[in-house]
Order: structure tokens, then sequence, then C-alpha cells
């Protein structure tokens, strides 16, 4: 299979973002599954582990991710449909090269629920637009309106270099915390980034096409978000930012490809098989 240039730059060796020193499983010997039991079985508890996903499977609702995991797709189709992947009270997890569709609510691809050290990169998101909204929505952190003070200071989470195809919303949807979302490929979806509950979300150098909202933050009956946006290419995409936020410099090294290479290196890196 021939390797597009910009997967190696679009793929790095350690996390980047705020998951850095996110370790997952480390080196434990890798498990491979095939099936929900030995799936479900291999990552629930919290002992360090490397779960290789080989082929679709097929989920029912949401499965609980352990700490100290590392959960890889292998192969061309591998990974997740008819459900999603939920994260709670659990810390270092790395979630890789999978292929996530189809999450029913109120499953979402990947939920994050008081949760630190996550990486979940070069992911390949999509849903089911011929149904209705319970069965197209993809990131939710910070799961309700009434959870201020738990996670208002603790919610840091960043997204780069993934594929979210026909994800009606939630791509994603941040209450309370601080997000960056750079260098991501955004296609057929209704709202893209919704910023709420005062959250601060930095939007850098993304593509969306077929895209109704790329970015809002006033969407909803609850407190608007704030949002800074630079360097992506919108596709005709409106934006709703009532409120432009102070987070405009991550407190991170990183470097944030131009939306012009953004397509052809996230196809590159996204999804099962790829890296």
């Amino acid at each position: 299979m021939r390797t597009h240039p910009l997967a190696r730059r679009a793929a790095p060796a350690s996390p980047v973002g705020f998951g850095a020193g996110t370790t997952g499983g480390g080196g434990a010997s890798a498990v491979t599954v095939s099936t929900l039991a030995a799936f479900t079985s291999a990552v629930t508890d919290a002992g360090s582990k490397v779960v290789r996903v080989n082929g679709l499977i097929t989920l029912d609702g949401q499965v609980d991710v352990g700490s100290n995991t590392t959960v890889l797709g292998v192969g061309s189709s591998s990974g997740f449909k008819g459900g999603g992947l939920r994260l709670k009270n659990v810390t270092n997890v790395v979630i890789r090269n999978l292929d996530i569709s189809k999450p029913p609510a109120p499953a979402d691809g990947v939920e994050v629920q008081r949760s630190t050290k996550v990486w979940i990169d070069h992911n390949s998101f999509s849903a089911d637009r011929s149904h209705d909204q319970d069965h197209f929505k993809g990131s939710l952190v910070g799961h309700s309106d009434k959870n201020s003070a738990e996670d208002t200071g603790h919610l840091r989470v960043t997204y780069h270099h993934n594929l979210f195809s026909d994800v009606y919303s939630r791509i994603p949807s941040l209450r309370f915390g601080t997000g960056h979302f750079y260098d991501n490929h955004v296609t057929g979806a209704e709202t893209a980034v919704h910023s709420r509950m005062g959250a601060q979300m930095l939007v850098e150098n993304n593509v969306f096409r077929n895209t109704k909202v790329a970015v809002t933050t006033s969407r909803s009956s609850d407190v608007d978000g704030f949002a800074n946006l630079r360097g992506s290419d919108l596709g005709g995409a409106a934006t709703e930012i009532s409120r432009t936020g102070s987070f405009t410099s991550p407190p991170y090294g990183y470097t944030a490809e131009p939306a012009s290479t953004v397509v052809a290196s996230v196809a590159a890196g996204a999804g099962a098989g790829k890296l």
C-alpha cells in the first residue's frame, strides 16, 4: 500500500496537545480481539494493556474503557459500529486508528467524563444521516449543564488529524473546559464545533466541507461558550461565534499544518490500518 508523504508528519511519535505524557498501555504485550466479548474483557480493568482491534465489531451502546489502555485499529476495516467508547473516571488512555460509526443515542463515538491524559488521534468517525439525530452525534466532553463544579478547570482536550464524515453534530461539543481543534477534516455536518457553558475553543487550520455551521457558541438554551477561529477552510460553512475567546496560544509545542494539506494528510493517516 502506498503511503502518502504527509502521513509521517501527521502521526507524531508521542502525544501532541493536552494529552502529553499519555502512554496508554505502554509496552504491555498486545492482545488482538475481533469480537465484542473479547474486546470488553480486554479493556475493562486498570492494568496496562494494548488492545488491537482486528475487524469491525458491532457494539450495543457504549463500552467502558479502563485506565492505562491503548486501543488500536489494525487492518483496513477495523473499529466499531452501532455504539461507542466511554472513558469515565479513568486516566492514561490512547485511542488510535479506529473507524467508529453509527453510535445511537445516548452513545457518542467517544465520550469522556472525569478523565485525564487521554489521547484520541487519527480516527475516522462516521454516522448514519439516513435516520434521526439519535444515530449521528460525535464527541461530547462535559456531559451535563449542571456539572460546572466538577468540570470547570479540569476538562482540557486536543483533537487533531481526525476525519468526521456525516457526523451531524458534536465535533466536538465542549462544556466548561478548554479545547484545541486543529488539522481535522469535517464533511457532511449540520453543526460541527460547539463551545458551550463558558468553554474556550481554539479552532485552527481545519477543513469543512458540506457543513452548515462550522463553529457555534450559541446553539443551545444554555450559556454561550467562547471560540477563536483561524486558518480554517470553511468551504462555505457559516459560523455563529457570539463570544470571542481568550484561548489563543496552547501551553504546549505543536505545528499546525496549513488547511491546504489537511485533506490529504488526514486521508493518509486517519482510520484503521493507516499507521
